[in-house]
């Protein structure tokens, strides 16, 4: 039985860990736990089924977790748990800054800095892609569904999120720093 303050802890929610400082081991095993559900012909007919795909991403990494050996706490697991749902579901580090009310506008300058306004304020954040590449597959996700694309050829466009906020991404050649991405929040 856990004691009264281990109960309190695994109540209070988790952060969204920083995705820069996920380890190696933590990393492969998300993109398994990716592989796995990428194989399974049970995720595709579930279609755009959110429930569903965030339960099975949660049994693939309680799965992983054993099969890899490793022992870790019930905190930890969900915390890789919410990490990859973040990651294969949503837009990986930027998931918590968009569910932030306070939070306008979000401007990614390369992997290494995320800056956010809040009450027509900018400040950097502590929030991090893991590289370029990252940054890059975060960009395709939001523009694919809509029939965009951003690549060499066509290294900067303009789109809009479901809930209507407006994104800009910019790749190389046409900035210096990495990919650049930013997103206007749509308030209601």
């Amino acid at each position: 039985q856990p004691s009264p303050a281990n109960a309190r802890a695994a109540e209070q929610p988790l952060p969204m860990p920083n995705f820069s400082s996920i380890s190696r081991e933590d990393r492969e095993l998300i993109e398994q736990v990716q592989s796995r559900l990428l194989s399974e012909s049970t995720a595709f007919n579930a279609g755009n089924d959110p429930e569903y795909l965030n339960r099975r991403i949660a049994t693939l990494m309680t799965e992983q977790i054993e099969v890899s050996g490793r022992v870790i706490s019930d905190r930890e697991r969900m915390r890789l748990t919410r990490l990859a749902q973040a990651e294969l579901l949503g837009l990986g580090p930027l998931e918590a800054l968009l569910a932030d009310e306070s939070v306008s506008e979000i401007m990614v300058n390369g992997s290494q800095q995320i800056w956010v306004e809040r009450n027509g304020k900018l400040t950097e954040t502590n929030t991090r892609f893991a590289d370029d590449d990252h940054v890059r597959r975060i960009i395709d996700r939001i523009i694919s569904p809509l029939g965009r694309r951003c690549d060499e050829t066509t290294p900067m466009v303009d789109a809009r999120l479901p809930d209507g906020s407006r994104v800009n991404a910019i790749i190389p050649p046409l900035c210096l720093n990495g990919p650049s991405l930013t997103i206007r929040k749509f308030f209601k």
